[in-house]
């Protein structure tokens, strides 16, 4: 055993047995690798990388190639969700020497940190004019020994540039002419450009569920009237729902598809990726009032609390592709496994969810919905509740069985951010669904989070594992919070949410400003093992932290008043320039900050003693750019008069212009569904 199995993290100690001599990152290798002027060979994945994985097994496990490597290198394995900021820096400097990315990432630096060469997955015998791993090897060492004058260079030839390019918008000047009602309909338009009009989505395969992109849609069709946005917006979850990246019969998306059809996923399971996904159902779900999305939320919720939830409310951070070292295992099904499980009501199930005699998948079958409830119905002359019925009674048959079967392996690191994503998603599922079941998650998950992540002094730690918490929080960390806190207010009415907020939010300025530029640094002041203090911009397969801290802060500027917050969110949007309008598929969530600013939130203050319950059915509604802000008892500041609460009374407002004051709940749902707000 290596040190990993000192340390918390499961992808760690997944190669705690390897014949590598692995340190975590930390001080004790990095002085290792001055003391022996070794280069540091520093691994990066994560628990259910599937590559990452395969690599293990063909080089980690090889006891020469890990002699070679214990020999000539200070060797240390990274979890990339532990330490997303090293991940950023390093993924930069590598795509940058090959012009690609990915996991398992291996890079290789000088004792002080700075990268000189760098790749993603190596094979053990060089294929497709790919290098073997053993070749790189040599090849590293033997420059390092014979060429460290020409490494130095090019490591700070590479550190100069990453600095350079983490400079992002501070030599733009803001550009004020965003802020058109034009831009964002244009916006739009490009992101229906890149279009999947055949089986939904955007691009080519490998496709990913982009649902920052998806939302922005649903907003533009519904606030301008485009037919074309709104229906693919819907068609795309559609796709998704009834594809193979859903779990047909646990619920639950993976990470994404192989294919353009959405048939085949990488089987892995992220829990921030069914948080965005949830959102963007649940806004579909309030624009359509469509059962089939209410269904799939309910399904994504009990495969939650089933599969990735901690006792005490945490949530998980995801589920392997992998069972018994092959892929997909756990969901696949033969025609033979299905017959013999339901009998009979094997071939309607079959025909609504291709199960085929050949598979439809590497001779097995991915579940997917090709058939129509109705359709079969009417071809058997039976009601539509009856098959619907049979299909309902097949599935927790199935997912009987396969409780039985070996489970995919458990990455059971509790992040805070990924907790935040959820934790809103939840909220945002209540508000659309009105289900308690949700209300209740989200409160016994943020209870969870305060007794774990915080240190009861205000300070937040990044992951919690096995009972301790570790690592300082980061900015994405904090913005996620900052939004969580937000939406728990407004589903729950209690104002300690929003000081939470404003109190986090303070200190997120005096850890991670930067003076010289709108935009925040991911990392806090002070943190010294970094060659380079970065700022995430970019919307990836998680929002950029710098757009969900503008959307913060353009909300808790007007909750309390703090107009600096809300021209520092609108400095940080128009720092993007032209990049945010000619790229929305990169800055998805930036898009609906810009949004926020174009058109103005629209603040929906109820006070009084029915204030939540008006604000509950207001909430119902598809209000993309309302803040609910509910007060049922005097709180401090505007609030403070206890006159505004004898009688409930809602007040709208958008763009420092207010509408009459409304006085019964149902005057207030006849203005909020024709969005009669004075501009």
């Amino acid at each position: 055993m290596n040190r990993l199995s000192l340390e918390t993290s499961p992808y760690l100690r997944q190669h705690a047995g390897n014949p590598v001599d692995w340190y975590p990152w930390g001080e004790e290798a990095l002085q290792r690798a001055e003391t022996e002027n070794k280069p540091l060979l520093v691994s990066i994945g994560y628990s259910t990388c599937h590559w990452c994985h395969v690599m293990e097994r063909e080089s980690f496990e090889d006891g020469e190639v890990a002699a070679f490597m214990n020999a000539h290198f200070v060797n240390v394995k990274v979890d990339r969700e532990e330490r997303p900021d090293l991940d950023a820096i390093y993924m930069d400097a590598v795509q940058a020497m090959t012009g690609q990315g990915g996991w398992p990432l291996n890079v290789f630096l000088l004792p002080n940190g700075k990268p000189f060469y760098g790749g993603t997955y190596f094979p053990p015998r060089a294929i497709q004019g790919r290098a073997s791993w053993r070749d790189v090897l040599s090849g590293v060492s033997t420059a390092f020994r014979e060429r460290r004058t020409e490494l130095d260079a090019q490591a700070e030839n590479l550190t100069a540039h990453l600095v350079q390019s983490n400079r992002f918008g501070e030599q733009l000047k803001p550009e004020i002419a965003l802020l058109t009602e034009e831009t964002l309909i244009g916006m739009g338009k490009t992101l229906l450009k890149q279009a999947d009009v055949v089986h939904g989505g955007f691009g080519r395969p490998p496709k990913f569920p982009q649902s920052f992109s998806i939302r922005f849609l649903l907003q533009v069709g519904d606030l301008f009237q485009l037919k074309d946005a709104m229906q693919h917006a819907l068609f795309s979850i559609d796709r998704m729902i009834d594809g193979g990246i859903y779990d047909q019969i646990g619920g639950g998306f993976a990470r994404y598809a192989t294919d353009a059809e959405w048939l085949a996923p990488h089987f892995e399971k992220m829990l921030y990726d069914n948080a965005l996904l949830v959102e963007a159902i649940a806004e579909a779900y309030q624009l359509t009032g469509r059962e089939k999305y209410r269904k799939t939320l309910e399904e994504i919720r009990c495969f939650l609390e089933r599969e990735l939830m901690h006792p005490d409310g945490g949530f998980y951070a995801a589920l392997d592709a992998d069972t018994e070292g092959v892929e997909g295992k756990f969901y696949v099904w033969t025609q033979a496994e299905i017959e013999a499980a339901l009998g009979e009501q094997a071939s309607i199930f079959s025909r609504f969810y291709e199960v085929l005699p050949a598979g439809n998948w590497e001779e097995v079958n991915i579940l997917r919905v090709i058939g129509d409830v109705e359709t079969i119905a009417v071809e058997l002359g039976r009601s539509a509740q009856e098959v619907e019925q049979v299909l309902q009674d097949c599935r927790e048959t199935l997912l009987k069985i396969r409780s039985g079967r070996v489970r995919p392996g458990l990455d059971h690191k509790i992040l805070l951010g990924w907790n935040a994503l959820m934790n809103a998603a939840c909220s945002c599922a209540y508000r659309a669904t009105g289900e308690k079941a949700w209300r209740d998650l989200a409160l016994r998950n943020m209870d969870f989070l305060q007794a774990n992540l915080c240190d009861g002094d205000g300070g937040w730690s990044h992951v919690h594992t096995d009972g301790k918490r570790q690592g300082i929080a980061f900015l994405d960390d904090r913005a996620y919070m900052i939004n969580a806190w937000i939406e728990l207010h407004a589903i729950t009415g209690e104002w300690k949410w929003l000081e939470a907020a404003y109190g986090m939010m303070e200190e997120t300025f005096s850890q991670f400003s930067d003076e010289a530029s709108s935009l925040f640094y991911f990392t806090p002041v002070g943190q010294s093992d970094l060659i380079v203090r970065k700022k995430e911009i970019y919307d990836g397969a998680l929002p950029s932290a710098n757009a969900v801290l503008a959307e913060g802060l353009l909300k808790l500027g007007t909750i309390f008043d703090r107009s600096e917050w809300r021209e520092q969110a609108e400095r940080m949007v128009a720092s993007l320039g032209q990049a945010l309008v000619r790229y929305p598929g990169s800055f998805g969530y930036w898009s609906r900050v810009l949004m926020y600013q174009v058109l103005g939130l629209t603040e929906i203050t109820l006070t009084g003693p029915e204030a939540r319950a008006w604000a509950e059915a207001g909430q119902r509604l598809y209000l993309p750019q309302a803040l609910f802000l509910v007060v049922d008892s005097p709180q401090p500041g505007r609030f403070s008069n206890p006159n505004l609460f004898v009688r409930t009374t809602v007040h709208i407002c958008r763009k420092n212009t207010c509408s009459p004051p409304v006085y019964s709940p149902n005057e207030l749902l006849i203005r909020l569904k024709k969005q009669e707000f004075s501009d």
